[in-house]
């Protein structure tokens, strides 16, 4: 559905009648998920650019669209490694054929849940070197971990595997930001039989980034994290963070 809203090629009329459904109960999901997809472009290309990072973990990746991961990072830094992470098993059939590499560099894809957190760590290490930093990518993905899979522990898990000068990118879905309407369309959405939600307010969602050092604007709407001219109506309906590991 992800990569049906933000212009992929690569999704089948299942995906497209479900995120059909899924935008009558949130109109502006689809505008979220181009507003995301641009910050992940701005995000990746600042921490290669402008941090000097050359590894990256991207968990929830989705279908392979334009301008992933590995594209940006490997545009600014031919070496750079990427390794993704998702439980959908089509991702995986995508992944194979879309995820390729320059020859400087490296990228892998492995199939599990963000859950099984140490399966992720394990295989990745294989692609990166976890001695060395790492820009742990976690993009409208956390939203879908209910408390009681304690989502703090996980990325907890995830910062004490990399070293001080690695980086937590966040998006994530806000309770409070017009909390009406987030619980008419979470409600909605949970009932539409896709994945259930559960949006975390800003507080909450800080709590991610205990113990790191946020880069401005901070844990913040997406619209003031896009650059100029690229943010849509829907693009305060997100939060993002950027933090690095002391």
């Amino acid at each position: 559905m992800w990569n049906y809203w933000v212009g992929g090629k690569d999704h089948f009329a299942a995906d497209r009648d479900a995120a059909s459904r899924i935008a009558e109960a949130m109109p502006g999901l689809p505008l979220v998920a181009r507003s995301v997809r641009k910050f992940l472009i701005a995000a990746v290309h600042t921490l290669a650019a402008e941090y000097g990072i050359r590894q990256f973990l991207d968990i929830g990746t989705g279908l392979p669209t334009a301008d992933n991961t590995h594209e940006v990072a490997q545009g600014v830094a031919p070496e750079s490694r990427i390794v993704y992470a998702d439980y959908d098993p089509s991702v995986l059939a995508h992944a194979r054929a879309l995820l390729t590499s320059t020859p400087e560099g490296r990228t892998d894809y492995i199939e599990a849940d963000l859950r099984d957190t140490r399966t992720i760590l394990e295989t990745a290490a294989k692609t990166l070197d976890l001695s060395k930093p790492v820009a742990i990518l976690l993009l409208a993905v956390l939203h879908f971990i209910p408390d009681e899979d304690d989502p703090y522990g996980i990325v907890r898990t995830l910062l004490d595997a990399v070293p001080s000068g690695s980086y937590l990118v966040i998006v994530h879905a806000p309770s409070d930001l017009d909390p009406e309407e987030m619980a008419e369309q979470t409600r909605r959405y949970n009932a539409s039989g896709a994945e259930r939600m559960r949006p975390r307010s800003r507080e909450e969602i800080s709590r991610f980034f205990d113990g790191l050092e946020l880069i401005a604007p901070g844990v913040a709407p997406l619209s003031d994290w896009l650059p100029p001219g690229q943010a849509n109506i829907a693009s305060g309906k997100g939060i993002a963070g950027i933090a690095r590991k002391p």
